[in-house]
């Protein structure tokens, strides 16, 4: 049984620092591009950061960029998201994915990776607070 397990969500202040954790169970985690998305109250579904399988390349969203890191242990099975100066906008329930396409890109250097499977964590919720 395929399962991604979130935790690490709860209540920030603004400019605080929040770390989430997903662990896979269940599938082949290391053949896995990882990623994160959130989902705020009447707003779609979108990417904030991603990693590739061996965990060398990271892609993030523009609003994230600088903030936030991703990173991932394949011993583990384990991927996680740090969150350094929260910004009442990063207000969400964040989703632990694995599988979807994350392309990286670095002057000529251009590198997508997928899986044709792809799961869904459960969601943690985020919530900055003033």
């Amino acid at each position: 049984q395929v399962q991604l397990a979130e935790s690490g969500g709860g209540t920030a202040q603004l400019g605080g620092s929040l770390t989430l954790s997903c662990v896979g169970s269940g599938f082949d985690f290391s053949n896995y591009p990882m990623s994160w998305f959130r989902q705020s109250p009447g707003k779609a579904r979108e990417s904030v950061a991603g990693i590739s399988k061996g965990g060398a390349y990271t892609v993030y969203a523009d609003s994230v960029k600088g903030r936030f890191t991703i990173s991932r242990d394949n011993t583990k099975k384990a991927v996680y998201l740090q969150m350094n100066s929260l910004k009442s906008e990063d207000t969400a329930v964040y989703y632990c994915n694995a599988g979807s396409e994350i392309t990286y890109s670095s002057g000529s250097f251009r590198l997508t990776e997928s899986h044709e499977d792809e799961y869904w964590g459960q969601g943690t919720q985020v919530t900055v607070s003033s």
